[in-house]
């Protein structure tokens, strides 16, 4: 199926592009602490189960209402893939490590995930990499770095904070994955890969011997709920509004402020306490992204144009 894009997008007020990013930035940036307090009755990888079949049945939903077909051939395999590393992998590797490491911190390193793509599309030969990229992600793993060292004195085991690296690189292939394939409508892709990620999700639960209870209790599903309906499918519909309304510039910097708001919300909802240090460890961080995802002046003038670099929308974060 070929799909368009409009050369001449219909103007909209600045004032509701400016809302839909605000409200983009707010709830990615609160995916995080849902996880995290998702985590407080609910185990990891079955939270993650849960929250991508009620995701892949609304989008299934929206396939069906909207005729579109689902992708076939190599439009199927590269959704299969993206589902299996960016929700199959990086899902539960996420949440099992939330259960441990301050939500604000696991968006602190998940900031990396930009650089990660474009480290991971120059070795699959899809993009160049650029000097700036380059130092950006070597400045943000110094970050991540000092993270470290600042959590384990903390007790905070390093096998968990490695989970969440683990979780960003696996996030990164499955976005180089559907890239690499064939042009197709992004709901057909994600409600392919929230199927297979669910499967996957599901098959960890039973590998480590979790409850596959429901949760009880308004309480207990609030999050997975939240997860799945205004991160999954309000912030992607967002994004996509203003991959086609927005300059890329500011799209770009959400992902610097993304997890500056995961971290004031951990701090003011759960009283998350990270070590001191851990706070030097994210100005690099952001240093680093903020180095990285600049985007050449050609590209930000032109709404209509979006740079790889900039991950598309899916139904992980």
């Amino acid at each position: 199926m070929d799909y368009q894009v409009s050369p001449s997008p219909a103007p909209v007020p600045p004032l509701a592009k400016s809302a839909a990013v605000v409200a983009t930035t707010l709830i990615w940036g609160s995916t995080f602490l849902a996880i995290s307090m998702g985590n407080d009755t609910v185990p990891p990888a079955w939270a993650a189960t849960l929250r991508l079949a009620i995701a892949a049945v609304a989008l299934f939903a929206i396939l069906a209402l909207r005729r579109q077909p689902l992708p076939r051939g190599e439009a199927m395999v590269s959704a299969v893939l993206y589902g299996f590393f960016q929700f199959g992998l990086n899902l539960p590797l996420l949440y099992w490590a939330e259960t441990q490491v301050p939500s604000g911190l696991c968006a602190i390193i998940f900031a990396t995930l930009p650089l990660n793509n474009a480290v991971l599309t120059h070795l699959f030969g899809l993009e160049r990499l650029t000097l700036a990229k380059i130092a950006g992600a070597v400045l943000a793993l110094a970050g991540v770095a000092v993270i470290f060292s600042a959590q384990v004195t903390l007790a905070v085991e390093p096998r968990r904070l490695f989970a969440v690296l683990v979780a960003t690189w696996a996030a990164g292939l499955g976005s180089v994955f559907l890239k690499r394939g064939p042009r197709q409508s992004p709901i057909g892709a994600n409600a392919v890969g929230a199927t297979v990620g669910l499967v996957v999700c599901a098959f960890t639960s039973l590998l480590l011997a979790e409850s596959q209870a429901l949760p009880r209790g308004g309480a207990a599903w609030f999050p997975i709920l939240y997860l799945a309906v205004a991160a999954s499918l309000g912030a992607f519909v967002l994004w996509a509004w203003l991959l086609n309304h927005s300059n890329i510039t500011r799209l770009s910097y959400i992902s610097v402020v993304v997890p500056l708001v995961a971290l004031v919300l951990g701090v003011l909802v759960r009283g998350e306490r990270p070590a001191p240090a851990s706070f030097l460890g994210a100005v690099i961080v952001l240093a680093g992204v903020a180095l990285g995802v600049r985007v050449p002046a050609r590209l930000a003038k032109d709404p209509t144009k979006t740079p790889a670099d900039l991950a598309p929308p899916s139904v992980a974060e």
